[in-house]
């Protein structure tokens, strides 16, 4: 709130210009303490030590000119209230800072000392509103997401029973059902996976919205993948009698992504696809490279259905929306799920759009980013220019105690590549996406920037955290090892991108040849 004693940070390299803005704060009713640096290094240097009340900010500066010096400010300072003091009466500039969070917009020739204190306070007041809205909204949606899990969680106990004594009656274990009554169950039935649905998407979304989707990426065979969505699809489009068809481009490698959420995604567009394709219609699912995008890969779905307005396009995929022309007897959700389908594609750095007419069908779109691991080493073994002087390739192995192992034998591993996570430097080491299943068992493979006796270093660290937490102990056996990484000569002439990928086709050999004989020896004791 604006008190009459305020702090102001003027960056104004004109000598001349300086002066006339401290005349017009001196000839104001409010007491400043006005601080005035000629650069905006200067600047951002002083409001890192102490944030003023307000900056009063020229945008032409001698290491700032233009748009980039308040976005500089803003990117520096997002809470602190910024007026721009130009020389220029550029509206379009104008309307462009204050679109992008500007307070105000000050021409220095028609500046008063009234109009010059009315716009810092108007500033400062807007600046600790828009604070204040925040906090609210972040309140809000805390507390949206505390309800919405608590009431999905008193939700599915009164569901999952309801679940059982109805799949109970149908399969007769409490007597004889005729015709009619099946039916009814059938129904009863069906609602409950509806209601299930959209519970899980409501938590979904509100996770997506509060930024607590997580994804775990690793290299998959996305042929793979589109096979198994096309297999868990087919009873559904069978009972429609639509089409369900399938293209797949044989040069895709492998793609870096998180398996389950992709199949996620994959499923959602295809139901969809089913579900406004009328019968003797057809669905195709398509994966494919781009020799124009290079770094990622095009999957597609395309129905032969109704077809989307323009009107509906462009809101489609927004949260909770359902275009009113589609929506018929058979169409039951929430309009949740290509808002969660579009979070779940950019949180892998991708895209999804739609391209559609009316009468004509649909083809809904996204990427993905392929696998590579050379990009993915080059921030953590190189320094200063160069490889690091040593990398050692650590392989964890979790084996369950039993066989089959116990049912939260999947939510150990998951806490343990947690705890894993927290055993490694971040920036020198990478829990490597080429990690694999074998049989029952989990292996994690680290690509450590150190040498042999660091490694050690690391495995007791490893065996000990896994030992005293993520529900390990008695649930599975911990087998750790180390290897050192032959690294390729610096002394050949290549380049530093050339030996990374060097070192990226060893770590890939030695992983495979690890995993190949760990299940060979697997095949010759029966297991």
């Amino acid at each position: 709130m604006y008190n009459g004693h305020t702090h102001v940070l003027l960056i104004e390299d004109n000598p001349g210009d300086a002066d006339l803005v401290r005349l017009r704060l001196v000839e104001g009713d409010s007491t400043v303490n006005v601080s005035c640096v000629n650069r905006l290094a200067d600047g951002l240097a002083s409001m890192a030590k102490e944030p003023p009340s307000v900056v009063l900010l020229d945008l032409n500066l001698p290491d700032s000119q233009g748009a980039d010096t308040f976005h500089k400010v803003l990117e520096k300072a997002p809470g602190v209230p910024v007026v721009i003091l130009s020389g220029q009466d550029d509206e379009a500039l104008a309307m462009k800072a204050i679109h992008q969070g500007v307070q105000d917009y000050l021409v220095k020739g028609d500046i008063t000392s009234s109009h010059l204190e009315h716009a810092m306070r108007y500033a400062i007041e807007r600046q600790a509103l828009i604070r204040s809205l925040e906090m609210s909204r972040k309140q809000q949606l805390e507390f949206k997401n505390q309800f919405l899990s608590h009431v999905s969680h008193e939700l599915r106990t009164p569901l999952t029973c309801i679940h059982q004594f109805v799949t109970i009656l149908l399969d007769g274990l409490a007597g004889d059902v005729n015709p009619a009554q099946r039916d009814h169950l059938g129904t009863v039935l069906k609602s409950v996976h509806q209601l299930r649905a959209m519970i899980h998407d409501l938590v979904e979304a509100t996770r997506a919205e509060s930024g607590k989707i997580r994804i775990e990426p690793c290299f998959i065979l996305i042929a793979d993948l589109v096979r198994q969505a096309v297999s868990m699809m087919a009873a559904t489009a069978k009972e429609k009698h639509v089409g369900l068809e399938v293209g797949l481009d044989t040069r895709i490698p492998f793609v870096y992504a998180d398996p389950d959420r992709v199949l996620q995604v994959l499923i959602n567009l295809i139901d969809n696809g089913i579900k406004f394709t009328p019968p003797e219609g057809s669905v195709t699912v398509k994966a494919c490279v781009v020799d124009a995008d290079p770094n990622m890969v095009y999957l597609s779905v395309t129905d032969t259905g109704r077809g989307i307005s323009p009107e509906a396009r462009a809101l489609i995929f927004e949260r909770l929306y359902q275009d009113p022309n589609s929506v018929d007897n058979n169409r039951a959700g929430l309009g949740l799920g290509l808002f969660i389908a579009k979070e779940l594609v950019e949180l892998h750095g991708g895209r999804i759009w739609v391209v559609s007419e009316i009468e004509n069908g649909s083809t809904f779109s996204f990427t993905l980013p392929l696998y590579s691991l050379e990009k993915l080493l080059f921030p953590l073994i190189t320094y200063e220019g160069r490889l690091r002087e040593a990398i050692v390739l650590v392989r964890v192995e979790l084996i369950p105690l039993s066989n089959p192992p116990r049912p939260n034998w999947k939510d150990v591993c998951q806490k343990s590549l947690e705890t894993l996570r927290r055993c490694i430097y971040l920036d020198k080491d990478l829990i490597l996406p080429v990690s694999g299943n074998i049989g029952t068992s989990k292996i994690f493979l680290v690509a450590a920037s150190t040498d042999l006796p660091g490694a050690e270093v690391m495995m007791k660290r490893i065996r000990e955290q896994l030992a005293m937490g993520a529900g390990f102990k008695g649930a599975g056996l911990l087998k750790v090892s180390a290897s050192s990484v032959p690294l390729p000569s610096t002394e050949t002439g290549k380049t530093l991108e050339a030996l990374v990928q060097a070192v990226a086709d060893q770590l890939t050999e030695m992983a495979m040849l690890r995993l190949a004989s760990r299940q060979s020896h697997e095949s010759a004791n029966g297991e």
